[in-house]
């Protein structure tokens, strides 16, 4: 738990932004010391901003991570004489993770002596990684250059060999028929917006429950009253509070804006971050640690000088600016009961169709526009206070069912890295186990069967208590003749872990039993050799709705048998991160100049989904023939009849190619 804490603080480093001298706390500088001709002293000395510290290589286990020197080339063109010295330390010992710690404060100086075994050495290139801590902790990287005769820096621009720049080439397709391509939203039968409109609302929805939170519902009342009574002038007063909920809003979309520099550096980034193993466990592990919170064993919140600080600077401010930072304050001082919400946004957006740094900023507004709405209808109809009901009990009730949808949600988080890394851990008999588990335990406490921590003296049950608990028992039956074959859970599609992936022999590992290729130069092999067609589909291990489009409308009875019978399916998850062996790896080059190293299954197949069709997003599918001709517009979602009508007109298409061109198998 006290490792988790440090995910946390990690994730929402970025509410220290808001102090602008702590924007870069450690300024770093290099030197290069002459011993003799052929030996040399490497010096790093960092310059650490007061209250920040950074800590020493040798930092004890199970605490902050230590700093790492990545000396490149070391051993080839020079040696390591000894270790990496340094200068003087602090070791105190940490509260949070209970060992003993070692840091810089003021100035950290790094020595290290060389010896060059290569005569001809110009440069030594070292990295070096380190965490810099204050309230929160920033992880950060630095690269130093050093010359040894004194002239300018050269960065080593990396060249590919023949097999990376054969393999390279073989991820070009030559596509006929391209265009198609071009035509509308890469064909998209569903307009994006109203995917985003639910995040949007989903966002709405998670803001609403927050309300009803003991962090943010006692609130409402004081802060309201404090701008409608703060001036005799009631216009005013009225117009400070709406600007308060403006604030709030304008505060939670800010908070999404750095997800939005992912795509800049590579498409395929947000997928990764989406669907990578240890950090989908990360996740899990900090929600399982959120919903423990809401249960009472301890309380989740933000250091309380960041409050203070944000108190203070709208107490000296005033005016607009003042306003602001009461709002920052609220953001704060609700973490407690929001930050779990909002990680469960950032969880769902994740999973969602669509570019994942829109869905957060629409989830994020919409969270902050729940969050402002009462303020601001409260200031406009004061006389409306009198209706809110009082705080009490129900609230700890509502922290609680919160509590055991985080641990719902966690076990999602944990199903992707269990699919993703193929350990077959989580099958989807043993995933829908436990959720049946839960919701029943959600039932028996909802009942008054046991309690947690902080609930308070027992009472009579509610009416809307009662009704939430059969709510939950009735899920769980639904789960469990889901589990019993006699529904098909399709109201959960995409939640569940696929039919295939099952804790009984299935005869094939591909969607529905369907036959499938998981090489796109096999597949193509055998659409030549049967003169089908073929249906592409970019998809994941970890793709929630590439599951819904699997179950919902690949299962429909016109639809499965066009798939089955009529196509050829070639499915390539890029996600999977199996190694490709090793004469298979290689690195990409490309047009920008940017290399990227391909280790892994799911690297392959997203790097030739960008490069071919210009999308990085799943589920994405293509009609080809066998000769790469595209057949219809390439789609991303759909219902089942229009879904129908696209494959229909994509083999009508390949009919007539074959009618109309002999030289086509």
């Amino acid at each position: 738990m006290k490792q988790i804490s440090l995910y946390i603080l990690l994730f929402f480093n970025m509410l220290s932004l808001f102090s602008q001298d702590d924007e870069n706390p450690v300024l770093w500088s290099h030197e290069i010391d002459r011993i003799s001709e052929t030996e040399y002293k490497l010096v790093f000395k960092g310059t650490i901003y007061e209250g920040w510290h950074v800590y020493s290589q040798f930092t004890a286990d199970g605490g902050s991570l230590p700093s790492e020197f990545t000396f490149d080339k070391a051993g080839q063109d020079y040696e390591l004489i000894g270790g990496t010295e340094e200068s003087e330390t602090i070791t105190e010992y940490s509260d949070i993770f209970e060992v003993d710690e070692t840091f810089f404060k003021g100035q950290a100086v790094f020595t290290q002596h060389i010896r060059i075994v290569n005569p001809n050495l110009r440069q030594i290139d070292v990295n070096l990684w380190y965490q810099v801590c204050k309230e929160v902790c920033i992880p950060a990287s630095m690269d130093f250059n050093f010359v040894l005769d004194g002239g300018a820096v050269v960065l080593e621009e990396r060249t590919l060999d023949e097999r990376s720049l054969a393999l390279g080439r073989a991820l070009r397709l030559e596509l006929k028929n391209k265009e198609l391509l071009q035509k509308g939203d890469n064909g998209t039968l569903n307009d994006s917006s109203s995917g985003v409109w639910t995040i949007f609302g989903l966002g709405f929805l998670g803001g609403l429950i927050a309300l009803l939170t003991p962090c943010v519902f006692p609130m409402i009342p004081l802060t309201v009253s404090f701008f409608t009574k703060q001036s005799e002038n009631k216009p005013k007063g009225m117009f400070n509070a709406l600007l308060y909920g403006f604030f709030i809003v304008l505060i939670y979309f800010l908070l999404s804006l750095p997800f939005h520099l992912f795509d800049s550096v590579d498409s395929q980034i947000l997928n990764t971050i989406a669907t990578n193993t240890w950090l989908n466990i990360a996740f899990f592990a900090i929600f399982v640690f959120f919903a423990f919170s809401f249960f009472g064993y301890y309380e989740l919140t933000l250091p309380s000088s960041w409050a203070n600080k944000m108190d203070k600077a709208s107490t000296r401010a005033g005016g607009f600016i003042g306003i602001f930072f009461m709002a920052v304050t609220l953001a704060i001082v609700s973490f407690s009961c929001t930050g779990p919400i909002l990680g469960g946004l950032l969880g769902g957006t994740a999973l969602a169709e669509g570019d994942v740094a829109t869905n957060l900023s629409a989830g994020m507004t919409g969270f902050g526009a729940a969050l402002a709405l009462p303020f601001a209808l409260f200031a406009l109809f004061p006389a409306w206070l009198n209706s809110l009901p009082k705080s009490g009990g129900w609230m700890t009730t509502v922290k609680v069912v919160l509590g055991f949808l985080e641990l719902a949600f966690a076990l999602k988080f944990l199903s992707n890295a269990d699919l993703v890394g193929h350990w077959g851990i989580l099958k989807r008999e043993v995933f829908i186990a436990l959720w049946i588990v839960l919701f029943v335990l959600l039932t028996l406490y909802l009942f008054g069967v046991f309690r947690f921590p902080h609930d308070g003296p027992k009472q009579k049950l509610s009416t809307v208590r009662k009704g939430v608990g059969l709510a939950s028992l009735a899920f769980a039956v639904y789960l469990s003749l889901g589990m019993a074959k006699v529904t098909d859970l399709k109201l959960l599609s995409g939640l569940p872990p696929p039919d295939f992936y099952s804790v009984f022999e299935q005869e094939s590992d591909c969607p529905l039993g369907i036959d499938c290729y998981k090489d796109f130069q096999e597949g193509v092999a055998h659409a030549r050799a049967v003169n089908k067609p073929i249906l592409l589909d970019f998809t994941g291990w970890a793709c929630a709705n590439c599951r819904k489009m699997e179950e919902n409308v690949w299962s429909d009875p016109d639809i499965y048998p066009l798939i089955k019978e009529d196509y050829v399916l070639i499915s390539l998850y890029v996600d999977d991160s199996a190694k490709l062996p090793e004469g298979e790896q290689f690195d990409y080059k490309f047009d920008t100049g940017r290399v990227k190293t391909i280790e892994t299954i799911g690297q392959k197949w997203g790097t030739f989904q960008t490069l071919n069709f210009g999308a990085a997003s799943q589920p994405y599918y293509v009609l080809l023939s066998p000769d790469l001709e595209l057949l219809n517009t390439a789609i991303q979602n759909s219902d089942a009849e229009a879904y129908g009508v696209w494959l229909r007109k994509g083999l009508s298409t390949y009919r007539q190619l074959v009618q109309n061109d002999t030289s086509l198998p």
